[in-house]
């Protein structure tokens, strides 16, 4: 319909197109609601990565979705794991998390409250940030994934390889569309940034995510993040819509 506004990342189709790229980059699937089981260290430093988006035992937001379970259903099995959770945070140790917390996380993810409790904290600590940080920038859908998968992967915050670290590497290079600049302009410089703070971490050093994805729809001109879309991640090829 003429003057009708193109749809944001919250649209819940897109927003389910958002979900299958990052689980196509984190989990090399597109189903990315068969991952709310998903544990593992993967030698990054960050402790066990577990969950739709990858929550770390080592960098806090596991902790928390731990907490807001077990503020919602105090008996889950995974609440005896607190004490050992929080003394972990900050590092890589599994102390007191081995050897039954992979199969305890295992255990939770069939129960619907630690699913939707996952789904909350994705929402809360990652997705509604970056959208609403986007929107700000007047930034359409694909820009607002950007920014998503940005928060996924570096975290909030303005240190080191931080979203506000590439934020401000972007903004020192084009002005985004709500300061008056041009929205493919800023996007490339914000994709330069971002890929800049992925080889700043051995375990983030495959830009593929951001080259042969992100870059590629910026590419072809597809600002709103419209279907079809076709990328690669890590060499693997995917397709959706």
């Amino acid at each position: 319909m003429p003057g009708t506004a193109p749809t944001g990342l919250d649209d819940p189709a897109k927003k389910d197109i958002a979900m299958q790229l990052v689980s196509s980059a984190e989990n090399s699937t597109l189903d990315w609601k068969a991952q709310y089981g998903y544990i593992e260290d993967i030698g990054d430093g960050r402790g066990y990565t577990a969950g739709i988006i990858g929550f770390c035992s080592g960098t806090g937001d596991l902790l928390d979705l731990v907490e807001l379970y077990t503020r919602r259903r105090p008996d889950n099995v995974l609440a005896g794991y607190l004490p050992a959770l929080r003394a972990v945070d900050g590092g890589d140790s599994h102390d007191g998390l081995d050897p039954g917390f992979p199969d305890a996380w295992e255990t939770a993810a069939r129960d619907p409250d630690f699913r939707q409790a996952q789904n909350d904290e994705r929402d809360r600590v990652y997705f509604d940030p970056a959208v609403s940080r986007a929107r700000s920038d007047g930034l359409g859908a694909l820009g607002q994934f950007a920014y998503y998968d940005a928060f996924v992967m570096h975290g909030d915050g303005d240190d080191g390889a931080s979203f506000g670290s590439i934020h401000r590497r972007a903004l020192a290079q084009a002005q985004p569309p709500a300061r008056g600049g041009d929205e493919v302009a800023y996007l490339d410089a914000f994709l330069d940034a971002r890929v800049w703070a992925m080889e700043q971490e051995e375990a983030h050093s495959d830009t593929s995510r951001v080259d042969t994805a992100q870059r590629v729809f910026l590419r072809d001109g597809n600002l709103d993040l419209d279907p079809p879309l076709a990328w690669k991640v890590y060499g693997d090829s995917f397709h959706t819509g």
